[in-house]
């Protein structure tokens, strides 16, 4: 296929994809979701989504499903009151479940293990909502929360949605910097922490990086943080300046003798539940807003008709961090609100060994298990003998998030993890959407490595030109929302300005939320995301995805990772420029490696395609959610002073890239 040119606004669609795999059988009998939710759901959109939020429990029913009158501010379920807590937890012991497991709890040190059942987790939850009470939290404040992936974070959440409280929380391996201009911009009240947690084996401090934050906060608003509510986890000494006895606040001495007889109080539909903080092009973090009625609505029907969910039977696992929005969707509102019994690991995926995730699937008897393309990848460099150490028997259904998964990730995973029989649902969606918006069906839709398919039943998209045309099949362009959903964002804290520039400006006659990714329809119409927009390549006028350039790579035996990046080019306009790791068992790769690697994109994609240049390396820059930070490869490629490096889980790995730079170059 030809590529278009950047006049047209469109991207070029050139990798091709033949595989297909079949629902199977006994998930496609018993679907939660058939074929025909799809009809059905764009027929009668209020209606639709007026059905997905009968599995909720209301204290007050809604009146109107959507006022969106004065969009693109939206308001869903007007006039219905409830409470997410209450959604959660109570309901299911009321129920007659609380002697059901909610969560299985498993530490990074080796038999470090808990298990709440829903009955305790209410009543922790209720605990930790009459001890933040006490510490002066009202309806309506803010409270942070900064902790390892341990259960008293689940609880802390839980317990600020019972008392109306919006909590942000922010990610535990985020620095002092990074957390007070969250605390600011929310003005929280309160923060919940940790003395610590564990990582890579080793107890790694959080309550030194609140103490730094809550000395940068309020040189402009005047705003303090008036408590800080710490977890006893590792038993760190904190040290003398470590502690301050007029904010510090032990959780074992106010959350554990405090009163598990809590009642909920329902709020409206639209009353803020969280604020979750994302990168920004300026360089301030937007705080997206998310409300609770609509947000919880579609955080527990895409749980339940994405995953198949079986909540009597099922055990599910998402691997994901509570700092991320797929932690806040996928392990604690959306599961729970089902009733699901689940498993929380505290750890990274090789600590204290390399099969610490296949044994907890093994151990746990894991049915459902939802992870990120950045870890599968890394499972592939090492190779299948460490999973195939572990029975995975018990698995059914594979889902993937975070990133587009490239095709041969994609077939490892189903292959190696899930025993060629199990569905792999790769996801799209993003912390503005709050929920899963496209993506197959396992018991509906095939499997087509790469592509998420298409929007799921009562979510509404297109890919369009820069001018807003649907584009043909076969063709590539911009990823855009063509209806409100449920847990849409509703604004940026602050901010509705910045709200409506960001997102809405783009297609502002037609009313459509911009995504900011690029994406292609295939000759059957499936989408393919591309990534961000930012991320496409203009390479003597053909508009090029890296997302492809890099699945191609991934598809040579020898290569377990690799990013692209468009260079300056005198030339071309921009080069194409790849970084690569290598699996363990293909060495060093050999003399002709790169020749080697270039050859197979030409072969994969073709010419346009081919890189200038490719680097071996031992690591890429990632992000502590484990995105790859393309920006500092293009330093390197263009030969430049590498920029910022803070956000990055391991700053040393641009050292050892530039090193590897300076010792040869693999230009052509």
């Amino acid at each position: 296929m030809s590529a278009e040119s950047p006049e047209s606004g469109t991207l070029s669609n050139l990798l091709k994809e033949d595989r297909r795999f079949e629902p199977p059988a006994a998930i496609a009998e018993h679907a939660n979701l058939q074929a025909e939710a799809y009809d059905r759901a764009a027929s009668d959109r209020d209606a639709f989504w007026a059905e997905q939020a009968e599995r909720l429990d209301w204290s007050q029913r809604w009146d109107r499903v959507l006022d969106w009158d004065d969009a693109p501010f939206a308001k869903w379920f007007v006039g219905g009151r409830l409470n997410a807590s209450y959604n959660c937890v109570d309901r299911h012991v009321e129920a007659g479940r609380g002697d059901k497991v909610a969560i299985h709890w498993v530490g990074e040190p080796l038999d470090d293990t808990r298990d709440l059942t829903y009955a305790q987790l209410k009543d922790e939850v209720s605990k930790a909502a009459n001890a933040l009470i006490d510490l002066g939290v009202q309806t309506g404040d803010r409270v942070a929360i900064y902790l390892p992936m341990i259960p008293e974070a689940v609880i802390a959440m839980l317990a600020c949605a019972r008392i109306g409280a919006p909590h942000t929380v922010v990610f535990g391996g985020f620095s002092a910097d990074a957390l007070a201009s969250r605390l600011d911009d929310c003005q929280a009240k309160v923060v919940i922490t940790a003395d610590g947690g564990y990582r890579r084996g080793a107890p790694s401090a959080l309550k030194p990086a609140v103490d730094e934050a809550r000395t940068k906060t309020g040189r402009e608003s005047g705003h303090r943080v008036e408590k800080v509510l710490v977890v006893r986890r590792t038993g760190q000494d904190l040290g003398e300046d470590g502690w301050d006895d007029s904010v510090d606040v032990w959780w074992h001495d106010v959350v554990d003798t405090a009163s598990p007889e809590h009642t909920p109080e329902a709020f409206d539909a639209e009353h803020p539940l969280y604020v979750m903080y994302t990168s920004g092009t300026t360089g301030k973090p937007k705080g997206i807003l998310h409300t609770t009625g609509g947000y919880l609505v579609g955080t527990s029907y895409t749980h339940w008709a994405v995953f198949d969910l079986k909540a009597d039977t099922d055990v599910y696992w998402c691997s994901a961090d509570i700092g991320w929005v797929t932690g806040h969707s996928y392990l604690v509102y959306g599961p729970l609100a089902n009733g699901a019994t689940q498993v929380m690991y505290e750890g990274t995926p090789d600590a204290p060994e390399r099969g610490r995730w296949w044994q907890i699937i093994q151990d746990y008897k894991v049915t459902i298990f939802y992870t990120a393309p950045t870890a599968i990848r890394s499972f592939m460099k090492q190779g299948r003998e460490i999973p195939d150490r572990f029975d995975m028997s018990s698995l059914r259904i594979l889902g993937s998030v975070g990133e587009p998964i490239n095709p041969e990730a994609y077939v490892w995973y189903r292959h190696v993890i899930g025993g060629d029989r199990t569905p792999v649902v790769d996801t799209w969606w993003q912390t503005e959407t709050g929920m899963i918006m496209i993506s197959p069906l396992p018991g509906v839709t095939h499997g087509k490595p790469g592509s998420a398919m298409i929007p799921i039943p009562g979510v509404a998209a297109d890919v369009v030109t820069e001018e807003g045309a649907s584009v043909p099949n076969g063709s590539g362009g911009y990823l855009v929302l063509t209806e409100p959903w449920p847990s849409m964002l509703r604004t940026i804290w602050g901010d509705d300005q910045r709200y409506r520039d960001t997102y809405w400006s783009r297609y502002a006659d037609q009313g459509w939320y911009f995504a900011g990714d690029g994406a292609k329809k295939d000759s059957d119409g499936d989408l393919w995301v591309l990534g961000r927009v930012d991320d496409v390549m203009n390479v003597s006028g053909h508009r090029l995805s890296t997302t492809e350039i890099e699945s191609a790579l991934v598809s040579h035996p020898k290569v377990a990772e690799a990013a692209v990046v468009g260079a300056k080019d005198e030339d071309t306009g921009q080069a194409v420029c790849a970084f690569v790791i290598l699996r363990d068992e293909a060495g060093d790769g050999g003399a002709d490696i790169v020749e080697e690697l270039r050859n197979h994109v030409r072969k994969e994609i073709g010419a346009i395609a081919k890189p200038r240049q490719i680097m071996i390396v031992p690591e890429l820059p990632k992000t502590r959610s484990g995105k790859i930070m393309r920006r500092l490869l293009r330093d390197v490629a263009e030969h430049r002073e590498v920029g910022d490096v803070t956000t990055l889980a391991d700053s040393t790995v641009m050292d050892l890239i530039s090193a590897q730079e300076n010792a040869g170059s693999s230009d052509e």
